[in-house]
């Protein structure tokens, strides 16, 4: 089968400023240089993200309101454009199995979780309607022919809570390394905290939202910087920006706290930082943790579930932390800018390159998985459960 005669598609919410949405826009990107038709639909064409779509991808917006509301507009796109092949995200899965129970399209669909579901459904108590998602995950997920973890915590994750078995769900990792990453890492910065003479900067990258845990991040910042002269670099937007900026005002370091907002380009601060911290309390394969590995910057992270630990090779690349433990993590800060974070070699970014990921992901959505349609993995060692924490 000629690759231009096929269609492809991946379903996402929208284009926000998250991990997912841009590990999708590679995909795509990777998948259209091998001549396949690739349609990236949203639910809602909006984002800073859109801007970011290769011309070779196509757009389709289903101009809903919200993802749930997109599900008739989705079995018309399936109906109309008859993809070969589907891959959905976030919380735009379950509407997409939905859409192919209607439909009986496209021939393959899979779905990709990207966070720890146990955590998430902890986190989000509160809300009723996330109280039903391991039970749609459960009765729905099983649709699928086959389901994607990006990484092998949330893979195990999948299996204890949601009850999958293991023979459905497989691991791909995010597509994070690609050639574009490298120049843009080399772009010149013009902020001034990054000066020749100035003081080093510790840099994080996410939404501001509870998930990322920057409040545990400032007060460990506050300790670092009673020792030592140090700035903290938060890029990101999200709904805790003026919790954040309180909390920094309380503890008197203000001044040496910058909150910038959404970077379309974070590298260049990477490539330049004293330190990069990811502080999160869960994750599902933190994919900024990975770009500041493969830009050089010393690494420092809570082994949250999950993906730290798999990324970091247990503390062999970076400096693991505690989740919510400001003392130590401004231990491992302080340790980090006095040069004692372990230093990554190119194999610490190999598994997360496009052209491997790609072909994962070809593998998944076209191919036969294991011959005879029984998909059989081979799942790994749990990983090192010894202390590697800072102390």
């Amino acid at each position: 089968m000629v690759n231009a005669s096929v269609r492809l598609a991946i379903f996402v919410p929208d284009l926000a400023a998250g991990g997912a949405q841009r590990s999708m826009i590679k995909l795509a990107g990777g998948l259209a240089e091998r001549d396949y038709q690739v349609d990236l639909v949203l639910a809602h064409a909006s984002g800073p993200f859109l801007a970011e779509t290769p011309d070779t991808v196509r757009l389709v917006d289903l101009g809903a309101p919200r993802v749930l509301a997109s599900l008739p507009h989705l079995v018309d796109y399936l109906r109309r454009e008859r993809p070969a092949a589907m891959l959905s995200v976030l919380h735009a899965n379950l509407v997409a199995l939905w859409a192919r129970r209607l439909t009986g399209i496209p021939h393959r669909l899979v779905v990709s979780e990207r966070n720890t579901l146990s955590s998430e459904v902890h986190a989000y108590a509160a809300d009723v309607r996330m109280r039903l998602i391991p039970l749609l995950t459960r009765r729905c997920y099983p649709w699928a022919d086959a389901v994607v973890a990006v990484s092998w915590g949330v893979a195990a994750d999948l299996v204890r809570y949601a009850k999958l078995s293991p023979r459905q769900v497989r691991v791909i990792y995010n597509p994070i390394i690609t050639p574009g990453l490298r120049m843009k890492a080399q772009e010149s910065l013009a902020h001034p905290w990054f000066a020749p003479g100035a003081p080093p900067v510790t840099l994080a990258v996410g939404r501001l939202e509870a998930q990322k845990d920057f409040t545990t991040l400032i007060h460990a910042f506050a300790l670092v910087r009673r020792s030592r002269p140090v700035r903290l670099l938060i890029l990101g937007e999200g709904d805790e920006r003026t919790q954040l900026e309180a909390t920094a005002q309380q503890l008197g370091v203000q001044d040496d706290v910058g909150l910038p907002g959404f970077v379309p380009n974070p590298y260049p601060y990477m490539a330049r930082a004293g330190t990069y911290v990811l502080s999160s309390r869960w994750e599902g394969l933190p994919g900024v943790l990975i770009e500041a590995l493969y830009c050089g910057a010393p690494l420092v992270s809570t082994d949250c579930p999950s993906g730290p630990r798999e990324i970091l090779a247990g503390g062999r690349y970076g400096l693991l932390t505690p989740v919510g433990d400001a003392p130590k993590l401004a231990a491992a800060i302080d340790a980090a800018l006095n040069g004692e974070a372990p230093h990554a070699s190119q194999e610490s970014w190999q598994p997360f390159e496009l052209e491997t990921v790609v072909n994962q992901y070809e593998d998944a959505l076209l191919g036969d998985l294991c011959g005879d349609g029984a998909c059989v993995w081979t799942w790994p060692e749990p990983a090192p459960t010894e202390e590697l924490y800072v102390h």
